[in-house]
């Protein structure tokens, strides 16, 4: 009984945590497998087993042939069928691409791949048609297996405990119910959303600091004066004195100007070149010597070493060969000295790019390119054919066969890297490590809870508590609950924490647990209400005018929409035994 109390403890305390510091995620994860290890509630054994897993196998080398597929130009390609002169025939046609590539896709990729089409069409309103992006890129991940990982995470923790998992298809009844449902709703909340025309001020406004030369001629004139405050689609937002310990917000017209002034300006990037036109009013990126004459947008990624750190600390010119002009968060500003605000992902650069930029090989661990220069490691002619065939032959493969999906991913990935589709640095620069220790941590928790007998008290509580009740009863409060986690800390931390607790309650009501696992995936793969809780939401908050409010009043009907979708379909294709 003291075992299982303390472990009971441990897991509310990386509950709280995890909603205190979900950044964190892999090591409060890690950091709990440490304790299950020092307290004996796991044997060493047991933890080289659950780290070599072959479900998590299976999703580290998915993740990694993601890496390829990433590289292929396949979606840009097909994005410029996307718009029509009718706004419903593109809403659909943007819904529809996003859900059925993110089936098989990262949908993190899939929305950065069409983030820069949907902006710069000529025919709809971007500001219509970006939430639909992301949401129905969520949705559409729950149709396959490989669809989100969160999938692979439960699949992988399911076959841990002795079944065979999910086929590839077995997602897909469901899902395919839950996505239309979901599309419906989405497409008659997307006629209330705004309509910015693309282009304007407020979809393109970047922060851009420019520096004072001391021997300026605008040094000692007012801000009026120097024509500072009728730029065309940019707005002198503070100033920041020499040293920083002096900040003018707002900036009033008779504001003296002095030398080492740091000006912030906000605005349509586009113009930024007009600041060129001041004697002495030097651009962040100048110092670096890059010209910027052509510019280049990018998003940075989770995983990037740039997330939480300084432009200044990270070395950013002799890492990437660019400087960064400007940058733009959460549809808002930003504040203080460009080189000292804090990067975090999905965050928009633009940048000044240098002669080696293209060929750098840390780009694609740390950015989605969206418009300039493109990195010179993007696959084309047989390797893409190699990649999208070989993806798709290893797909049929499995489901025709019947055979597991690791064989097929290992003989791809094996194809990949010795056709140099892939290679071994890249690998190792965008080896999931967090994913690998959130899952191995979460796999050696699920055997502490059998170790100790917390597994057998959950059962216990469910034959007793539950007992008179029907197994809808159990999906439904195991889905809201991971639901509501989902919501509060991470999807895939979600899905990891639940899934023993879901397992045993189903053993101790005496059903089947696959569909009460089912629910537990479905439940972890949706976030609508906020722009914050999952990357794709972020990607087009940060790349638009809208506003929380935006999310809320059509993430509610879709989120409503998908729950009830999913705890009506679940049990009608999956029977309760």
């Amino acid at each position: 009984m003291p075992d299982i109390i303390a472990l009971t403890g441990l897991l509310i305390l990386m509950v709280v945590l995890l909603i205190k510091f979900q950044q964190y995620s892999a090591r409060i994860f890690g950091g709990a497998m440490l304790v299950t290890l020092g307290t004996g509630w796991i044997s060493v054994d047991e933890l080289l087993a659950n780290a070599a897993n072959q479900g998590l196998a299976t999703l580290i080398m998915l993740i990694l042939i993601s890496f390829a597929l990433e590289k292929t130009g396949l979606l840009r390609k097909v994005s410029r069928f996307l718009f029509t002169d009718s706004e419903p025939a593109s809403v659909w046609r943007t819904m529809g691409l996003s859900a059925l590539a993110s089936s098989v896709l990262n949908n993190t990729a899939v929305v950065a791949a069409l983030l820069n089409s949907v902006r710069n069409n000529k025919k709809v309103a971007a500001s219509r048609l970006l939430i639909p992006l992301s949401y129905a890129s969520i949705m559409g991940g729950t149709l396959t297996l490989i669809g989100t990982s969160t999938n692979l995470i439960v699949n992988s923790m399911f076959t841990d405990t002795g079944h065979a998992g999910f086929k590839f298809f077995d997602f897909t009844l469901v899902g395919a119910i839950v996505l239309t449902g979901g599309l419906i709703t989405l497409f008659i909340v997307s006629r209330f959303l705004p309509h910015h025309e693309n282009g304007s001020k407020e979809t393109t406004e970047y922060y851009v600091e420019a520096e004072l030369n001391d021997d300026s001629p605008l040094v000692g004139k007012h801000v009026d004066e120097a024509g500072l405050r009728h730029l065309e689609d940019l707005f002198l937002a503070e100033i920041v004195r020499k040293g920083g310990h002096e900040v003018l917000r707002p900036v009033a017209r008779y504001d003296v100007l002095q030398a080492g002034d740091k000006l912030l300006f906000s605005g349509d990037i586009s113009k930024v070149k007009t600041l060129n036109q001041f004697d002495g009013l030097k651009l962040f990126a100048d110092d670096s010597g890059l010209e910027t004459h052509q510019l280049t947008e990018v998003i940075i990624k989770e995983e990037s070493v740039l997330t939480g750190r300084t432009l200044k600390s990270t070395g950013f010119r002799a890492r990437f060969d660019a400087a960064v002009v400007a940058i733009r968060r959460d549809g808002g500003k930003i504040s203080g000295k460009l080189g000292e605000v804090k990067l975090q992902a999905g965050d928009f650069l633009l940048l000044a790019t240098g002669p080696d930029f293209a060929s750098r090989t840390n780009l694609s661990k740390n950015f989605y390119v969206l418009s300039g220069v493109e990195p010179e490691n993007m696959l084309s002619g047989w390797r893409e054919k190699l990649t999208l065939y070989g993806f798709l032959t290893m797909i049929a493969a499995t489901v025709v066969t019947g055979a597991s999906l690791f064989y097929g991913v290992l003989f791809l990935l094996g194809a990949l890297l010795f056709s140099g589709c892939l290679n071994a640095n890249e690998i190792k620069r965008r080896f999931p490590v967090e994913i690998w220790v959130i899952v191995a941590s979460a796999l050696c928790i699920a055997e502490a809870l059998t170790n100790t007998g917390a597994s057998a008290a959950i059962a216990e509580f469910a034959r007793s508590s539950l007992a008179g009740h029907t197994p809808f009863v159990l999906l439904a409060g195991v889905f809201l609950i991971t639901y509501i986690l989902t919501e509060v800390i991470t999807n895939n931390a979600a899905a990891a924490l639940m899934f023993p607790v879901a397992y045993s309650l189903s053993l101790g009501m005496g059903v089947d647990p696959f569909p009460i696992i089912l629910g537990v995936a479905f439940a972890a793969s949706a976030s609508f209400i906020t722009p914050y809780g999952y990357q794709t939401n972020l990607m087009v908050f940060n790349a638009s005018n809208y506003r929380l409010k935006h999310f809320l009043y059509s993430g509610v009907p879709v989120a409503l929409t998908y729950i009830l979708l999913t705890l009506f379909a679940i049990p009608l294709v999956f029977p309760f035994a």
